[in-house]
């Protein structure tokens, strides 16, 4: 009898830590089914992110305006004036929102990540007052600035496994855009008509391919020749991307360019400089790679020395000395606001005035500047809102990005700068957002844990 006390007392303690046990099978079994429900709808997400890269860079407006849909032109309904990419992002971004947290705790935990856009949502709240209260069409500012905004917050909150089918999305349809270009520059048959609204321009030799215009085509080329060079993780092998580089760069020149060639040139000689110099301080490199290097500079002087020689370039060149009125254009654009009162540039012009100063300076194509087209079109108040916004934005980008993103958002900048760009209604800076969340993401760091010794888990260890 007196044996079996321990015996039994021994059974009591096993039951007593056992009982603990039996209710976590039913939590683990929950919580596997709200990891599955979230994973299905990442994967839904992404899907829908996959079409949204492809309508980006194949959809411009002048393919919508060719399949007779009213996307920048007069007329047609409300759901033609925002573009396919605007409808998958949203549906995309709508959907991260029914994760298992709820719509209100994916918002605070995506916002409470990325704090500044909650500076950059608030100015762009602003403008959106503004041109309901004027009854100007809002419809520009959903798809220049909203847009891009809704694609960082939906990439953000991917993985790099469900980001990759996103980045060979990104290689066919940039390929299959430079491509084009050289078949319409070299066959001098344009597939899609060159249209500005409701004008088609006619007698333009510059290539545009699917992107719409050919300004918009040297900056997402450019800028996806700049990612090429800067991250070499993104085409490893060193054969493939050397060729990749020299063939989308080529294809600059029959973009035309000008402010993206000479910018992306400047940048590679400086990036080329710095290496030099590094080598020259002692940096070891596969000998290898140097012979593969030495063979590719000498095949590329060759080629572009046969190309000039043959004339290939010429209209490029010729954009240089003679670009048909391009360069008075901008001077007409600087001279535009000398037209209007301090009044009109606070809150923003007439719209009908600033029509008719626009055919009279000979700006019919448009404002070659961004600051000054958005000071014309929503006064200089909105404007400083507008440009805090987006450097908060650009700030958010950086700081989740790696370090070769830096050249991308200066081509942007000289871009703006130059050209049209984001004052008018189109799509390109989240073309430029899909190119730095995509292909340029934050390295993880991968920290070591020190080697510890822990003393082996037994049963007599477990306290009672």
């Amino acid at each position: 009898m007196r044996a079996r006390g321990p015996l039994n007392g021994s059974a009591s303690i096993a039951r007593v830590h056992r009982r603990p046990l039996a209710p976590s099978r039913p939590a683990s079994h929950a919580h596997r089914r709200i990891a599955n429900a979230d994973a299905f709808i990442e994967r839904i997400a992404t899907g829908l992110m996959l079409l949204a890269v492809m309508a980006t860079f194949t959809l411009s407006s002048s393919v919508l305006t060719n399949w007779k849909i009213h996307y920048l032109t007069a007329g047609g309904n409300f759901y033609e004036k925002l573009h396919p990419t605007t409808y998958f992002t949203l549906l995309a971004f709508s959907l991260l929102l029914m994760r298992s947290r709820g719509p209100v705790g994916e918002i605070n935990r995506m916002f409470s990540e990325s704090k500044l856009l909650l500076a950059y949502l608030l100015c762009w709240l602003f403008l959106l007052v503004q041109v309901i209260v004027l009854e100007r069409p809002f419809t520009v500012i959903i798809d220049t600035f909203l847009l891009p905004i809704l694609i960082a917050l939906v990439m953000w909150q991917l993985s790099a496994a469900q980001k990759r089918p996103l980045v060979w999305a990104i290689h066919l349809t940039i390929l299959l855009n430079v491509v084009l270009g050289y078949y319409e520059y070299f066959s001098g048959h344009r597939l899609i008509p060159l249209t500005l609204g409701d004008v088609v321009v006619v007698g333009e030799w510059r290539s545009a391919a699917l992107l719409g215009h050919p300004l918009t085509a040297s900056g997402i080329v450019g800028a996806y020749v700049l990612a090429l060079v800067l991250r070499p993780a993104i085409c490893p092998p060193l054969l493939i991307r050397l060729p990749l580089i020299a063939f989308c760069l080529a294809s600059l020149m029959a973009f035309g360019g000008r402010t993206s060639l000479v910018t992306v040139l400047a940048m590679i000689g400086l990036v080329g400089g710095f290496e030099a110099i590094r080598l020259m301080r002692g940096k070891r490199t596969p000998l290898p790679a140097a012979i593969l290097a030495i063979c590719v500079l000498f095949a590329a002087g060759a080629i572009i020395f046969a190309a000039f020689d043959l004339g290939i370039f010429d209209k490029m060149l010729l954009r240089f000395s003679s670009d048909k009125g391009s360069t008075l254009a901008r001077f007409a654009t600087f001279s535009l606001l000398s037209h209007f009162d301090w009044n009109e540039l606070i809150l923003g012009p007439n719209p009908v005035r600033v029509n008719a100063l626009q055919s009279q300076l000979g700006l019919n194509y448009g404002i070659e500047n961004f600051w000054i087209s958005s000071i014309v079109q929503f006064g200089l108040i909105h404007t400083v809102l507008l440009t805090v916004g987006l450097v908060c934005f650009f700030v958010e980008l950086l700081r989740r990005s790696s370090a070769a993103v830096w050249a991308i958002v200066l081509l942007i900048v000289v871009i703006a700068a130059s050209s049209v760009s984001f004052s008018s209604k189109n799509i390109q800076l989240a073309q430029f957002v899909i190119l730095i969340s995509v292909l340029l993401p934050r390295e993880q760091r991968r920290v070591a844990a020190s080697p510890q010794v822990r003393t082996p888990v037994t049963y007599r260890s477990v306290p009672a």
